[in-house]
């Protein structure tokens, strides 16, 4: 797999949005100083399995035939909290539709279809990047997951860059977080 110089900054640029997106919209009365809810109790397996069926559901709010990347979701740390027993799931991938002239109704469906499936659109625009992709940032509420999207129109192959994030996790008594 290439990696592109910019794909770093663009990590970044997805690290610092989609946890904001997280904290945006009072996602709960159990939210952390920095924000982020506390979702209650799982495993790491089972966060990220959840984690996944959001992305699969996001894929569909799409409407458009194409390919997801293999991105698998990982276990990172929740700010201010004891890493042995708080987590929190990310799940970086990508779609590339299968003709990138239908890049823009993609991009479109999903901000259409987010708010009727439950998803608080928080932002939509261009980024600050040089290219000024179009980006969104979207809460779910009831489930707690943030979703920052980019449209990256300018890439070889043209594709939308996801990432989606959960609240904070607890891991079970007697358990470990595990990291992947």
């Amino acid at each position: 797999m290439k990696t592109k110089q910019g794909a770093p900054v663009l990590l970044v640029l997805l690290a610092l949005t989609a946890p904001a997106a997280l904290g945006g919209c009072g996602l709960g009365d159990s939210a952390d100083a920095d924000g982020v809810p506390l979702v209650g109790t799982s495993t790491s397996r089972d966060a990220a399995d959840a984690v996944e069926k959001v992305s699969a559901e996001l894929r569909g709010l799409t409407g458009v035939e194409g390919k997801p990347s293999e991105g698998l979701p990982g276990i990172t740390e929740c700010p201010g909290k004891d890493p042995a027993r708080y987590f929190r799931v990310s799940h970086p991938w990508s779609f590339y539709p299968a003709s990138n002239d239908r890049l823009d109704e993609a991009m479109e469906r999903l901000r259409a279809a987010l708010p009727e499936h439950g998803w608080k659109v928080v932002r939509y625009g261009p980024d600050t990047s040089r290219n000024q992709n179009l980006s969104l940032t979207a809460d779910d509420g009831a489930k707690e997951y943030g979703v920052s999207v980019v449209q990256m129109k300018r890439n070889d192959p043209p594709k939308l860059s996801l990432t989606v994030v959960s609240g904070c996790y607890e891991v079970p008594a007697g358990k470990e977080v595990e990291r992947f």
